[in-house]
């Protein structure tokens, strides 16, 4: 698939050269997924099966052109052409990954993700180098507490313990549900909150209208986008409306989220798009 932009805001996606590659499991199957510029200022972005072929890893593909409306954020959306973004196709890792990103900045909580993942994750060989799956829940509730301290995840270890936990139990109900429903269920575990289950959720599913719009750093590259609008900082208040793809009115930012999960998740991903930081 050819596409104007690639997300590669998730925090396992790795760099050799120009192409950004990142593993995944899906059920009992290995992927590893990959974007390389086509050399005419489009990506070009596949998944390749690495074991077994089961759940194909699903690409969900925005047309900014679908979005309505005269406000200046959705012409530079329309500006930029389409944009891809890969489902998360590992409940448990998105899971895990949420977790891992929770109070700090991006980068620290990619450092972080990477060197659990190297440190106790499995090894997936790629023509692009190594990458790591996320360890198994299983493999997470047998660390002993010092490993998480050694890697700097000793805030970290609760939350992803019960994580684990949950997932085993429920994971295969949780498979089942409707996104919002999920979004619901998965703060029923201890440190799950609505920020950590809105972005687990919208990992998953690309619906980035489930994405917290109130986050700080989605605002913060909001105003990136649009510097002549004013927007507002109280949590609680209903943005302006406006429409996509003639589905009727939607709050316009989770319109902006939804349309190539923009703001802060869609400018670090065209900045990352083939140099994901290591």
């Amino acid at each position: 698939m050819i596409v104007s932009s690639v997300m590669t805001d998730h925090l396992s996606w790795l760099s050799a050269g120009e192409t950004a590659y990142r593993a995944v499991r899906s059920g009992s199957s290995t992927w590893v997924l990959t974007c390389t510029p086509t050399g005419t200022g489009a990506n070009q972005t596949e998944a390749h099966p690495v074991h077994g072929e089961e759940g194909a890893p699903v690409l969900d593909v925005v047309d900014p052109d679908g979005l309505t409306g005269t406000d200046d954020v959705a012409d530079v959306l329309r500006a930029a052409g389409t944009v891809g973004r890969w489902r998360n196709p590992d409940l448990w890792d998105a899971l895990a990954t949420s977790i891992i990103r929770q109070v700090i900045r991006a980068g620290q909580a990619r450092k972080l993700y990477r060197a659990f993942c190297e440190a106790h994750g499995e090894e997936v060989l790629t023509p692009y180098g190594p990458a790591w799956l996320f360890p198994t829940p299983g493999a997470v509730l047998e660390l002993p507490d010092d490993e998480f301290t050694a890697l700097g995840m000793a805030f970290k270890r609760r939350p992803l313990k019960a994580a684990a936990e949950a997932v085993l139990e429920f994971g295969a109900k949780w498979a089942e549900l409707d996104p919002a429903v999920l979004r619901d269920e998965v703060q029923g575990v201890s440190r799950i909150g609505p920020w950590t289950a809105g972005a687990t959720v919208a990992d998953l599913t690309n619906d980035y209208a489930l994405y917290p719009y109130a986050d700080l750093a989605v605002r913060t590259w909001a105003r990136r986008l649009s510097t002549r609008r004013t927007w507002r900082n109280r949590t609680g208040v209903r943005p302006p409306l406006g429409t996509v793809g003639g589905q009727g009115p939607v709050s316009l930012d989770a319109a902006h989220t939804r349309m190539g999960s923009t703001s802060c998740q869609y400018l670090r991903s065209r900045r990352r798009l083939t140099h994901p930081q290591h």
